[in-house]
Formats: structure tokens, C-alpha cells, sequence
């Protein structure tokens, strides 16, 4: 029997190559940026499996393009850039990287939230463009983390992770998501508000809720404007959760004190958005999960799911689990 084809759209890090081609004919985009749409197409055509990244767009078109497909596997958590109901129905499982990259992305998003709270961005310029003078007792000063409340929107498994870190750092931590969660209050002391409490009461907020339909824009003017003028606000989620433009405003009117940003809409953020000039927003680009080893572990674990799938087992992180029989 042929052993099975799979189409790797960017290069992984560690063994996951290898473990792919110990049990499938396995061919890799060769170069250092996201494969192109045409390609992608043509190359999914005689596929039995794609392994791919979160710029692929795989959508009804490159299904419909792919007839041999049975399994996707991407190295990310997120699948926004997947049109899972559409493999859901012709019986695709999905396969993501859950659980390897919580810590690493909540220490990004706490970073972010120093960062931006502290104005670690505007002090770097001072000091680089030669602006640091003699001290004076309120140059540069921002917003305390211990004592304040933070607001976590989407209380996930990063949300849990950086609540557990508020706590060290002596903060009130409230939450909101679809559902109240009476375990997590329990585990981890948070409290419950609806959206609108949240952002009224907290000092400081972080988005960490997947992107869907209707979270889409969800941190838009109306929000912003709800939130504290000396509040902070952090984004390490996906970038269209938050109105970019509305973002821009509130910065540069006073709306809101500072934003901590690992993900923008869209990216690459353009150099010459607003956004990208202003002192009191700290962007860095979508590296919330880039630490050598948490990079690994995401690469090894969407071969595990691929490989699994592969060889006529559950994939052992799916996220359309209904693909297979009860």
C-alpha cells in the first residue's frame, strides 16, 4: 500500500518532519514565508493530510480542491483561519496545540501588561533619543499593578495563567466569558462580571478570548469608552478582536492611558499606521508562544494529531472531536 501524501506549508521546528516521514511521502514548502494560495491549491490536490500554519487560509475552496483530504493539522491553538464547519461536514478532523503554549503566552501577555502599564516604550525612546534628564519626581510615571484590578475577557487556559500571575503580583482579578465558571472562582479567587461591568470596574484589561463571529470587534469604541481613562488594555488573542482604528483613538484621545498589543489586524501592522507611532502603545509582533522549546512542542504535537489521524486513530487534540463516532 502507498504510504500516505502530506503537505507541509512552512518548514517546522524540531522533529516533527521527521516524525511525519517515518510513516508518510512527505513534501515541505521550501522557503522562509507562507505559501502562496496557487500553490497551496495545487499542492492539496494530491494530499491525504495538511499540516499547516495559521497564515494558510483552508477554507471550502481548498477542500473542495483536495478530495484525497483526510486530516488537517495546524501548530497553533487558534483556528480562525479554518473553516472547521466545512470539515466537520465532509468528516475532517482538525487538529491544534492546546496546553504547550498557555504559559508561554500568559507570560507574554503579563509582559505586555508591564510594559504598557509602566511605559516601558516611551522611557526606551527617551533614553535612545537622548531626552533623559535630570529626575524629577513625576517624569515617566505610569500605573501600579499590585493593588489594581484586572479584567480578564475569555478566562480560557491562558486566561487561567494570568490570572494565577495577577495573584502574585497582589491584583484583584475579575473575569468574563460566555458562561460563569464557579470552579476557576473557587481555584483562583477570580469574580465574575459581565462584559460591561468588567470593563467599567478594572484598572487594567486582557483580551485572551478565541476570535469568532462574535467576538469580532468586540473591544470596539463603545467599549473602549467604557473603560477607565487611566485604564490599560492588553491584547494577546487574536488582532480583530479589537477595532483596530477605535484602538488608535482612544490612545491619541486620552480615551484610554495605554495599550500592550502581541496581536494587531492587520498583520504585519504597516509601519506607518497610526497605531505604530504612537508612545504609549507597546506592539510587539505576534510572539506570544515564541520561546525555542514552546515552539517545539507545537510543532511535534501537530504531528502527533496528523500522524494519528493518518494512521486511523482519533487525532488526540481535535477540535471538531464530532468527526468521529461516539
Amino acid at each position: 500500500m502507498a504510504a500516505p501524501k502530506i503537505v507541509v506549508t512552512r518548514r517546522p521546528p524540531g522533529a516533527a518532519e521527521e516524525m511525519l516521514r517515518a510513516a508518510a511521502d512527505v513534501w515541505t514548502w521550501p522557503e522562509n514565508r507562507a505559501m502562496p494560495r496557487d500553490e497551496l491549491l495545487a499542492r492539496a490536490g494530491g494530499a491525504d493530510g495538511l499540516y499547516c500554519m495559521l497564515t494558510d487560509r483552508i477554507d471550502a475552496g481548498l477542500l473542495d480542491a483536495a478530495p484525497r483530504l483526510g486530516a488537517v493539522s495546524q501548530m497553533a491553538v487558534g483556528v480562525d483561519n479554518i473553516d472547521v464547519a466545512a470539515c466537520t461536514a465532509r468528516g475532517i478532523p482538525v487538529g491544534h496545540t492546546p496546553d504547550v503554549l498557555t504559559e508561554t503566552t500568559a507570560d507574554t501577555a503579563f509582559g505586555l501588561l508591564i510594559a504598557a502599564a509602566r511605559r516601558f516604550r516611551e522611557g526606551m525612546e527617551d533614553v535612545v533619543e537622548g531626552r533623559w534628564g535630570e529626575w524629577d519626581p513625576m517624569y515617566m510615571v505610569g500605573r501600579d499593578l499590585h493593588g489594581s484590578v484586572l479584567g480578564i475577557v475569555g478566562l480560557g487556559r491562558i486566561g487561567r495563567a494570568v490570572a494565577r500571575r495577577a495573584a502574585g503580583f497582589g491584583m484583584r482579578v475579575l473575569y468574563t466569558k460566555r458562561f460563569r465558571d464557579p470552579a476557576a472562582e473557587e481555584e483562583l479567587g477570580v469574580e465574575y462580571r459581565s462584559f460591561e461591568g468588567l470593563l467599567a470596574e478594572s484598572d487594567h484589561v486582557a483580551v485572551l478570548t478565541s476570535l469568532h463571529a462574535g467576538t469580532r470587534h468586540l473591544v470596539d469604541r463603545a467599549a473602549l469608552a467604557a473603560m477607565k481613562p487611566s485604564a490599560t488594555l492588553v491584547n494577546a488573542s487574536r488582532g480583530p478582536v479589537v477595532d483596530t482604528d477605535a484602538l488608535a483613538e482612544a490612545l491619541s484621545e486620552g480615551v484610554i492611558a495605554a495599550a500592550g498589543l502581541d496581536v494587531t489586524d492587520p498583520e504585519p501592522l504597516p509601519p506607518d499606521h497610526p497605531l505604530a507611532s504612537l508612545p504609549n502603545c507597546f506592539i510587539v509582533p505576534h510572539i506570544g508562544s515564541a520561546t525555542v522549546r514552546t515552539r517545539i512542542l507545537m510543532a511535534e504535537r501537530a504531528a502527533v494529531n496528523l500522524r494519528a489521524a493518518l494512521e486511523g486513530n482519533r487525532m488526540p487534540y481535535c477540535i471538531n472531536p464530532e468527526v468521529y463516532p461516539a
